[in-house]
């Protein structure tokens, strides 16, 4: 019987292969890795000018590249990375940009010429784009209730860590050299891309889509005009013909993208985002903060360095109080945030974050940097509880198959905030510095003479200044020279505040809650159908 039995069963077929289920833990500390990696090279890098500038010969120009073509291309890519994240997988697509950003930074390290590592610091902003962008869309997939909260709380400390460390490790990393800043993410890069390859599951939007390759073209150009006039418009002068055929450029495009993405079947950015309330209070809030808060620490850095004397190591350990700020918050903000509504924090954030920098607005030359510890900690609160909220709303605002396109899109209202809030309140600060120090030193020098050394003060070269007046002029013009930084830093601090508390007052007047989707175990059921109605093709 059991013969026959058999028989009429045929032969065994193949075992099942024994399925693996992928850590999400090895994951989540495989994107913070390679998002500290990336966003530390914001900020590393600008203590290590000087030393580039001596060992390749570079020119002034040379050195503003350095950090613009970097900051261009992170700014320029990340929606067109989540996009196509979304559609082709987003393990796959950010191992991708983690091999482009591990490949340029060995180029970096390596480069023999400033035009070498220009190039290779453009590309490894495209990298950097990739990760940024898909990183919280992995994160959505895998985790779910209470463990997302608490793993974007992980992610936003890491990236306030990132911000705040950056001065410290980049004094420590140039005292070796400055090439290895670049070179230490090689092998960190190998081994999160082993991590990702190994531990990670792949996802993507279930239903498959084409590639709006029209919108991605028209969109990427677009937004390369308008962060690269942003970047390079207070250097190269607002009014300057390419600067201002730049804008015109890029506000022709941005409507013709509008117009692409309308009558796409698949468009790369779904224009129904803009129908979600709460989307676009998390834009403005977004925006907000971080031209404020970017500016402020740009400023805050030169301050400490070049008033106070302190060197970049120096500078970095005194910024450690911020970062603390930020962990104990990011945790904090991270547990709660299944229990206390979305727009109640990002509110909360960005009003701390404004008040934190309004406390820091009536320092002097002489104050010492103890003056600005209760403005950094009241700011890094904010930064620690508005981080990991705006990364899990932004993606918990649509189906967890589009979260790389609505991340890719909130990490384009980051990083155009960074651009617009360094080149505003930028100009507004050189504005104050340039009055103040000719009207200082009016009598002393010619209108020329003036005219050059107020020039010099606002591009934040108060260690050079003195060096190019006669000695016995020398100890008024870095006095003044200083107090004319400090008093643009201060309208930094105080206009910057205000944008951050009226930035927070907004995301907290537009979100709510019922835009939410609701989270379930199961990242591609039911909770996929679209909470708003895409506007029709």
């Amino acid at each position: 019987m059991v013969d026959h039995v058999t028989a009429q069963a045929g032969p065994p077929g193949p075992a099942p292969k024994p399925r693996v289920r992928p850590n999400k833990w090895w994951m989540l500390a495989a994107v913070s890795v390679a998002t500290f990696m990336l966003l530390l090279d914001v900020t590393v890098v600008n203590v290590a000018l000087p030393d580039i500038q001596q060992s390749l010969d570079s020119s002034f120009f040379d050195l503003q590249w350095v950090i613009d073509a970097y900051a261009l291309t992170l700014a320029v890519f990340l929606l067109a990375a989540g996009t196509l994240a979304d559609r082709l997988g987003r393990r796959r697509v950010f191992v991708v940009g983690l091999t482009v950003f591990t490949v340029s930074s060995l180029l970096c390290g390596v480069a023999a010429s400033s035009l070498m590592l220009n190039l290779a610091r453009g590309v490894e902003g495209i990298g950097g784009a990739v990760m940024y962008a898909v990183a919280p869309a992995l994160i959505a997939n895998d985790f779910h209730g209470r463990q997302r909260a608490v793993a974007f709380g992980i992610s936003g400390g890491v990236t306030g860590l990132a911000v705040a460390i950056g001065p410290l490790l980049g004094g420590a990393l140039t005292a070796v050299s400055w090439r290895w800043i670049f070179l230490l993410n090689v092998p960190i890069g190998i081994l999160v891309a082993a991590v990702m390859l190994t531990r990670v599951a792949e996802s993507r939007d279930p239903v498959r889509r084409r590639i709006d390759w029209p919108g991605l073209a028209v969109f990427s150009v677009a937004l390369t005009m308008l962060v690269f006039a942003l970047i390079r418009g207070e250097a190269q002068g607002w009014t300057d013909p390419l600067i201002l055929g730049l804008f015109a450029g890029a506000g022709v495009l941005l409507p013709v993208f509008v117009l692409i993405e309308r009558k796409r079947r698949d468009p790369m950015l779904d224009l129904g985002l803009f129908r979600i309330r709460s989307f676009n209070g998390l834009a403005i809030a977004t925006v907000a903060a971080n031209a404020a808060l970017m500016t402020a620490i740009l400023f805050q850095v030169l301050y400490m360095q070049y008033v106070l004397g302190f060197s970049a190591y120096g500078t970095g350990l005194r910024y450690l109080p911020l970062t603390l700020a930020v962990f104990v918050a990011a945790a904090v903000s991270g547990t709660l945030a299944d229990r206390i509504p979305a727009r109640l924090m990002v509110g909360m954030g960005c009003v701390a974050l404004g008040a934190g920098m309004l406390a820091a607005d009536s320092v002097t030359a002489a104050s010492s940097w103890t003056d600005l510890l209760p403005g950094m900690l009241l700011a890094g609160f904010g930064m620690g509880v508005f981080n990991p909220v705006r990364a899990a709303a932004a993606v918990a605002l649509v189906p967890v198959s589009k979260a790389g396109m609505s991340s890719g899109m909130s990490e384009t209202f980051q990083q155009g905030g960074v651009a617009l809030g360094v080149a505003a309140l930028g100009s507004v600060a050189h504005s104050r510095m340039t009055e103040d120090f000719s009207a200082a030193v009016t009598g002393q020098f010619s209108g020329e003479a003036a005219d050059r050394l107020a020039a010099m003060v606002s591009a934040g070269r108060l260690t050079e200044v003195a060096g190019t007046v006669p000695p016995e002029q020398r100890a008024l013009v870095a006095a003044t020279a200083n107090d004319a930084f400090v008093a643009g830093m201060d309208l930094v601090m105080r206009v910057g505040g205000i944008v951050a508390i009226v930035g927070g007052l907004l995301g907290f007047a537009l979100m709510r809650q019922r835009d939410f989707h609701k989270d379930s175990s199961a990242p591609d059921q039911d909770r996929d159908q679209p909470a708003v109605q895409a506007p029709a093709h």
